[in-house]
């Protein structure tokens, strides 16, 4: 009789073995004549784990991690093929794990439960359910229930997703266009990573939805270089939906058609602004475009276009399925629905955590993260990408909402937490905001490329104690300018994580040389 084992084929999985534990198992059930069927599922991210086997038993799966080749021989014997609890790497049922049992995984649901790859998997489990609800629908009336569920784009200001939509809509062309953002580059996230490896089908549905709804027949998906394990599973997925007739000229036989082609960008961070990615799709050089025109008037090729992030695209599905209202019960104020927050950085269990909007940064870090891997105290954390704001502890208890975090002069961007110790010099934590912004500018506007260049230098002087009174002054003039004057969010924002370095920990920027060399290299 086979038994069925999950082991992820997730990126992070694969960083840490997984590939040579699925060697070692296929070696023992060489040895031992066992017949076994391994899935290479998504990871459920819970990164301190992984690789995390699952055995499938008739009580359910039994989890078992992090396991190292090493380890296979042990938990055979140990009975881990009939769920065993007695090997010290036992972890029980997953979603019972607190981490994972804690959460509300509306987007992130299917992750690591199925075979990414099986279409018909997906379908079981609740898939394209959300397509066949738009089937039946007019453009307008999904257009409506995406407005009404208070979606709002997960990647920088929250634009809500419904009235890019509607604009769209309401425009008549020869040709709309339907563009995912998933050039994932900020640090310390890796949700969009996460779904496209371990629910590609999850994106397709989303932005065929979309498609339907603004009457889009062709769509591309711009992915990030440095994902190639995450190309080659959305590969298979849009040849999948094609052969089973989700994509196509004639989607579900609603007599519909929607295109879907994938792109490869080539590791440029401002092609993550949505107009430099649209001139890289055009196969130009990634520069920002003034705006107006907005894209979704004068998109792709000049034509209207809806572009949306990976995480914003997934979160459709669901809305179309179980209905606008019940997305909308989870959240506050004017952020509604869930939020897939990534912990990285300075913690004791990073990975992903999918809650409704309110959480605070503290229950996030504390009772999901269980502090710093270090055991040291938390002195700063970085919400929103290398382009956040970094909080003291005194701002732990903000919720991680829009507008929360706004007043806090932050910013949730794509929801990635970073967290660092007592050990970190934030002085040279905002020189590296300066220094990021100066080699990923695309050069077209004067505050980006000419200010974060300087900005490194006045920053240089400041830590080096010259004329520090008067540089700080200099620091705070040219922040300005950058805020009002960049073409883009990333000089536009580059000095959030500045600002909040200088007016939270000023004294990182007051510190003495001898002080600060000793501070670094406990840091480093």
């Amino acid at each position: 009789m086979s038994i069925t084992l999950y082991l992820p084929g997730d990126s992070g999985a694969l960083a840490l073995g997984a590939d040579e534990v699925v060697t070692a198992l296929q070696v023992e059930a060489l040895t031992r004549k066992l017949d076994l069927k391994i899935i290479r599922n998504g990871s459920r991210g819970l990164f301190w784990l992984e690789p995390m086997l699952e055995v499938v038993t008739p009580a359910g799966r039994i989890a078992y991690g992090p396991v190292t080749p090493h380890d296979v021989a042990g938990l055979i014997d140990d009975d881990c093929l009939n769920g065993g609890q007695n090997h010290p790497l036992y972890l029980g049922k997953p979603e019972e794990i607190p981490y994972l049992k804690n959460q509300e995984r509306l987007t992130f649901a299917r992750c690591g439960i199925i075979d990414p790859t099986d279409i018909e998997d997906y379908i079981a489990h609740e898939g394209y359910r959300g397509l066949k609800a738009a089937i039946r629908m007019q453009g307008a009336a999904i257009v409506e229930a995406v407005t009404e569920s208070g979606l709002r784009g997960r990647g920088g200001a929250g634009f809500p997703t419904g009235i890019k939509w509607k604009t769209v809509l309401g425009l008549e062309a020869d040709q709309k266009y339907i563009v995912c953002n998933a050039d994932e580059g900020d640090s310390g996230t890796f949700a969009d990573r996460m779904i496209m490896e371990g629910d590609p089908f999850l994106l397709v549905e989303g932005m065929t939805i979309a498609g339907l709804a603004v009457g889009a027949t062709k769509g591309f998906i711009y992915i990030r270089s440095e994902y190639p394990d995450a190309y080659r599973q959305l590969e298979t997925a849009i040849v999948a939906a094609n052969r089973k007739g989700y994509l196509g000229p004639d989607v579900m036989g609603s007599g519909k058609a929607f295109q879907l082609e994938l792109r490869l960008g080539a590791g440029a961070y401002i092609c993550g602004e949505e107009t430099s990615l649209l001139e890289s799709l055009e196969g130009k050089r990634g520069m920002v475009r003034a705006k107006p025109p907005l894209p979704a008037i004068k998109g792709l090729f000049g034509k209207p276009t809806v572009i949306n992030n990976v995480l914003s695209f997934v979160a459709v599905p669901t809305i179309l399925d179980k209905g606008a209202t019940f997305y909308k019960d989870f959240g506050m104020g004017r952020s509604r629905g869930t939020m897939p927050l990534q912990l990285a950085g300075n913690i004791r269990h990073g990975g992903l955590v999918e809650k409704a909007f309110g959480i605070t940064l503290r229950q996030v870090i504390e009772d999901f993260g269980g502090g710093t891997a270090t055991g040291k105290p938390i002195r700063a954390v970085q919400v929103g990408g290398p382009l956040g704001a970094y909080f003291p502890t005194s701002l732990l208890d903000t919720p991680l909402d829009y507008e929360a975090m706004a007043a806090a002069k932050g910013m949730l961007g794509h929801g990635g937490i970073v967290v660092f110790d007592d050990s970190v010099d934030l002085a040279l934590q905002a020189r590296f905001a300066m220094e990021f912004c100066a080699i990923e500018s695309c050069g077209k506007c004067t505050p980006c490329r000419i200010g974060s260049t300087r900005g490194v230098e006045v920053i240089d002087r400041i830590i080096n104690n010259e004329n520090r009174e008067k540089n700080m002054v200099l620091l705070g003039d040219l922040c300005d300018t950058m805020l009002d004057g960049s073409l883009c969010a990333l000089g536009g924002l580059t000095p959030f994580p500045v600002q909040s370095a200088v007016r939270h920990f000023p004294e990182d920027f007051n510190r003495p040389q001898p002080q600060r060399s000793a501070g670094r290299a406990a840091a480093e």
